[in-house]
This record gives C-alpha cells, structure tokens and sequence, in this order.
C-alpha cells in the first residue's frame, strides 16, 4: 500500500471514529438556567454504550468531577435532588477513548428570575422563545429582555419570541420583571442549518469561560484535527520503518 493510499484510509477512519463515536448531552428540564433548590436531570444519549461514557463537569469547585461527586447515578443519567449555585459551571458527557459531547452551561442562581432558554444551540431559520420566569408567582408578568446588555423588547406575558433566528441573534440574554429582580445571562448560540454537527472536542473550557464558548469550540475543534494528523504521520512513519527492516532482512 502506498503512503497516499494509507493517509486517505486513515484520515477516513478517523473520521468515522469522531462522527459516529459520539454522546449527546441533555438536561431535564430544559434549560440553562434553574433556581436553588430545583431537581436536574443530566443524561448522556450514547451512540455507542461501549465506549464508556462518563458525565463530568468543571464549576468554581471542582474540576472533571465525575456524577458520584456531585450527583447520583441512575444509569446513563446524574440527578441533582437539590442543585444549588455552586452547582453552575460546564457539564459534558466524556469517553474513555477521549472524545466528549456537546458542553451545556448550566446556571443556577438563589435570585427569584430566570430566564428560560434553550440548552441546545439553535438551528438558523428556526423560532426560538424565551421566557422570564419567577420562582413563587404565576410567569405571565411583564418581562423586560436584553440582548448584551441591550434592550431587545418588553412583554406583557413574560415571553419573547425570536422568529427565524440567524447568527447574529447569538449573545448573552437576561430579562428583568419588576419587583422580582433580574435574571442571570445565557448564552445562545445559533448554526447553520446545512452544516453538520462538528466532531466532539478533546478537552472542555473551565466554567468561567462559558461566555466565550463559540471561540472556545473552534479551538478545540482544531486542536482535535491536529492531533489526528499528528497520529496519522506516526502511523506512516512506522510502515516505513518496519518496510525497511524487512527489506533488509530479506536482503
């Protein structure tokens, strides 16, 4: 086999491997944001229950925890009873192999507003709603919403609809409902509706740099590429070696 046939059989293995060797990660209820005291559901929905997955995450006390140190386990899912503000940071679903799923930003406050939105990025072209939501009283109250900090809108009943979402709707969004107080950021990201889902990224952000997570994904997205490449070079390098020791051998 030539080297030009080995590079193209290895880089189609290897992507193969990060396109089907996947998890994807949710969160029950949906949404980034969940006040103290509420129940979280986190689950890994495997494409291959072999390769081990494992949900961690990185907050402002602990890093690459696994569920038994935050949660309790119930199969391929971590529960949190009574999540708490602590419990805000990055969750993703992790092999033993390496690769890991999408990164979800889950915010948790002690406040009485959050802003629900959704966990997942959203797809270009689609409607997305938002709510403003208060803990101890109906949600169907007059809501103010920012985009970066920028007034965006005001409703009645606390929602706030985005109707054929594009990139440039990603941002941070919060809402603030009088007398009740303000809601933490989000962050929403949007793709594109022709693009597949990129492979899953080697190593997730700390929990402060959620904010900044399409920069982040980028990266690591290329870190990931070169790694590969970088296996793929060893891989020839060693037929070589081992071509010639056995042409010596034979001579």
């Amino acid at each position: 086999m030539d080297d030009a046939s080995l590079l193209f059989l290895l880089f189609m293995a290897s992507m193969l491997y990060w396109t089907t060797n996947q998890a994807r990660l949710t969160v029950s209820p949906s949404r980034s944001q969940a006040f103290e005291g509420d129940f979280v559901s986190l689950s890994c929905e495997e494409d291959d229950s072999s390769a081990g997955w494992t949900l961690r995450r990185n907050t402002s006390i602990d890093t690459r925890a696994e569920c038994e140190e935050w949660g309790v386990a119930d199969g391929s899912s971590c529960n949190i009873s009574y999540i708490d503000p602590l419990d805000s940071g990055v969750y993703w679903c992790e092999s033993r192999e390496g690769p890991i799923s999408n990164l979800v930003n889950l915010t948790v406050t002690g406040g009485s507003v959050i802003l629900q939105s959704p966990v997942l990025p959203v797809m270009e072209g689609d409607d997305v709603t938002l709510l403003c939501k208060t803990k101890t009283t109906p949600s169907n109250l007059t809501a103010i919403f920012f985009k970066d900090g920028v007034f965006t809108g005001k409703d009645s009943t606390g929602h706030m609809t985005i109707q054929h979402v594009s990139r440039s709707d990603e941002g941070l969004y919060k809402c603030d409902i009088s007398g009740h107080g303000e809601s933490p950021s989000s962050w929403i990201t949007v793709t594109d509706k022709h693009t597949t889902t990129p492979p899953p990224t080697s190593t997730p952000p700390p929990a402060s740099s959620a904010g900044s997570s399409p920069l982040v994904s980028v990266l690591l997205t290329a870190g990931t590429v070169c790694v590969v490449l970088v296996v793929m070079l060893l891989v020839v390098l060693v037929e070589r070696h081992v071509e010639s020791k056995l042409k010596g051998a034979r001579l």
